[in-house]
């Protein structure tokens, strides 16, 4: 099987514990790239954010980002594909958040809103700070008071595509997701313990890789895709051959055709060594 579309996760997929792209992986990628697969970052990231990564292991294709909310290329200014919360949904994201005392974080395609100042600190401080002033990956981080952020939406609500939220009682997240889960509007999956993902419904990495697939003529079967966690179920299930990582949940790695080594242990070279390269690896 020729191999015409590869879609790869972000976190705990493409990038190390250490949040870094091997060398090796960045090779392997760069050969497939060069047989003329397209090579897609997946993730629930902000697209500017994964642009940069997308960029930083030298490809050309489109991102799709925010879990699938928004699908735009780089190297011209085209979004294939875009899904906004709304004003009506983020009204009732900010209702049930109030209701359980947990603060919002809202995405665009190029910024982060935040309502938690800590969220805010450590977002900008410590996980996007190398990336902050980067030329190909400029990000705007924003801190909006609570009381305040009604009053942004109804000015921006075109551009919002993503909620996520954030906090280290598990119970507490748990209780605001079944709530969230009531709202037909909304599509909840989550990236960890920690955090409830949130965007308008029927968005999915799964949709996003049908219409790029719908975009490119590239048929169902043509399409690997690889993943870690909840929010990659959709594409694993949707593509001919969907690949968990050996570091995946055990759901993913349940639903997924094969099982690749660790993020660690450079699984998505190895998928693109067996099924592109036809290395035999």
């Amino acid at each position: 099987m020729k191999y015409k579309l590869l879609c790869i996760d972000m976190d705990g997929t493409l990038l190390n514990r250490k949040k870094i792209v091997s060398e090796y992986t960045k090779n392997a990628i760069r050969k497939a790239h060069e047989l003329g697969v397209h090579v897609v970052i997946a993730t629930g990231r902000v697209y500017n954010n994964a642009a940069f990564y997308s960029n930083l292991i030298g490809v050309k294709s489109p991102v799709i980002a925010s879990n699938g909310a928004i699908i735009k290329e780089k190297t011209e200014d085209k979004v294939i594909y875009k899904n906004k919360l709304g004003a009506y949904n983020l009204k009732k994201i900010i209702d049930i958040c109030e209701k359980h005392k947990l603060k919002v974080n809202l995405n665009t395609h190029n910024s982060i809103i935040c309502s938690s100042r800590f969220v805010y600190i450590i977002t900008k401080y410590l996980f996007l700070k190398s990336m902050i002033n980067a030329e190909d990956g400029k990000m705007s981080i924003k801190y909006i008071s609570t009381d305040k952020l009604l009053k942004y939406i109804e000015k921006n609500d075109e551009d919002i595509i993503k909620c996520e939220i954030i906090n280290i009682n598990e119970q507490k997240l748990n209780g605001s997701k079944e709530e969230f889960k009531k709202v037909k509007t909304l599509e909840i999956v989550s990236s960890s313990k920690k955090n409830i993902e949130i965007t308008s419904s029927c968005v999915s990495k799964g949709q996003a890789v049908e219409a790029l697939a719908k975009y490119y003529n590239i048929k169902r079967d043509e399409i690997i895709t690889i993943g870690d966690s909840q929010n990659d179920l959709s594409m694993i299930e949707y593509a001919g051959l969907g690949v968990a990582m050996g570091n995946g949940t055990e759901l993913v790695k349940s639903k997924a055709d094969y099982i690749t080594d660790t993020n660690d242990n450079d699984g998505v070279a190895k998928v693109i060594d067996k099924f592109i390269l036809n290395t035999g690896c």
